[in-house]
């Protein structure tokens, strides 16, 4: 790949991404697949006036020997430098780089049953913690290629000329031409004068129907807003895009407000395996039954990880015609696959979409209808026939989708 449009993607990482403030620290999270590439993005940060950057490496192969291998007790241990560790984040809040590029298959044939008990007794000691930081901090996801991943991709290709076509695929669905920052600027603005008229509607609930066999309605919270793009920190007021890509418009729904079925359009990656042709039945907002093609079991474990995993935590329309549909492909990864098509999600929620939420504590806005869980697990229902129609508090409904595009 083009060394120069590589050196802009990490350029449009640490500007538009998490946007580096000066004296800022910075923390990368990086699987060792593109190491070049992640010395870059240090380069761009450091250029952008970071204080100190850092690499946090992991590795799948590892995490499934941890798992095979560590008992119960020290695979749910958080251990007291770890927790410091955590603490001193929370403390300094330095922006927060994710380079995703792992295997879909990854973790295949990992006792999950092991694993989720360990991440939810971790997640118990780990999540006051974050909450610290919940919106105070910059943070982006973005992806590089895997030689796994692209083959996954490109299946018929060599390793070579398949991470080749998943570079040009990643780069040109994040805007990365002759100006990416211009052009992310561009999007960003678009984006918000949907979420304007969107919250200009008094929205009581969302009604969803597609061939497919998806009839679905849910409630919204009368106090949320719909958020795109980018976003702003609390305190200095930072502007940054969470997602690279990003095609969304999201909200939080009421909790317990929700019922019908919806049907996957595309496969979810969960816990290192695909689960796929799969659907969910609601019912008093909580998914009462599932049934799935590929990895069932699976599915049911993600939506009892916790009490409030069954519930939705996120409702996000995307029209048919996205850049990411639009390439034809699947890329079994929730980051891209998430933005081809309107999409939900289980667990927890996005307290930051209620009205003035800072003046609130955590414990008050999830007794607003926000749901709380450690997971939050995006799965597409989006197709080209979709339909949604809003239901407004004045009793008007107006059409939001049809045939798969936004109606307005």
């Amino acid at each position: 790949m083009n060394k120069t449009r590589l050196r802009k993607y990490a350029n449009l990482i640490a500007r538009c991404g998490v946007n580096v403030q000066k004296g800022q620290e910075v923390v990368i999270n990086a699987g060792l697949d593109q190491p070049e590439f992640v010395k870059m993005v240090v380069e761009e940060c450091y250029k952008a006036g970071a204080k100190e950057v850092s690499v946090d490496w992991s590795y799948q192969p590892l995490t499934k020997t941890h798992v095979r291998y560590c008992s119960d007790k020290v695979l749910a241990t958080v251990e007291k430098w770890q927790i410091e560790k955590l603490e001193h984040r929370a403390e300094i809040l330095p922006c927060m780089i994710h380079l995703i590029s792992d295997d879909p298959d990854g973790l295949a044939g990992i006792n999950q049953k092991k694993m989720a008990k360990s991440m939810a007794a971790r997640s118990k000691i780990i999540k006051p913690i974050r909450t610290k930081m919940e919106n105070k901090y910059q943070w982006c996801i973005a992806a590089v290629p895997g030689k796994a991943w692209a083959k996954k991709v490109f299946p018929g290709e060599r390793a070579s000329v398949a991470m080749e076509k998943l570079w040009e695929a990643i780069l040109s669905t994040s805007r990365v031409n002759d100006d990416p920052i211009e052009a992310w600027r561009q999007h960003n603005e678009n984006l918000a004068a949907k979420c304007e008229y969107m919250n200009s509607l008094g929205i009581k609930e969302l009604k969803y129907k597609a061939a497919n066999g998806t009839d679905f309605r849910v409630g919204l919270l009368p106090n949320a807003i719909f958020m795109a793009g980018g976003e702003e920190t609390l305190g200095r007021g930072v502007y940054y895009n969470p997602n690279i890509p990003s095609e969304e418009l999201f909200t939080s729904p009421r909790k317990g407000d929700a019922d019908g079925i919806v049907y996957s359009s595309r496969p979810l990656s969960y816990g290192g395996e695909l689960i796929d042709e799969f659907w969910v039945k609601f019912e008093g907002g909580k998914a009462v039954e599932v049934g799935a093609k590929k990895n069932e079991s699976l599915l049911r474990e993600m939506i009892g990880m916790d009490e409030g995993a069954a519930y939705l935590g996120e409702v996000a329309l995307v029209p048919y015609s996205s850049p990411i549909r639009e390439s034809g492909l699947l890329f079994y990864n929730t980051l891209f696959d998430e933005n081809a098509a309107c999409h939900l999600a289980l667990g927890r929620g996005f307290t930051n979409v209620i009205k003035g939420y800072e003046n609130y504590t955590e414990a008050e806005l999830h007794e607003m209808g926000i749901n709380d869980s450690f997971m939050h697990e995006d799965f597409m229902i989006g197709t080209e026939d979709m339909d949604i129609t809003a239901i407004c508090e004045d009793g008007r409904e107006v059409a939001i989708f049809r045939g798969g595009e936004w109606a307005f």
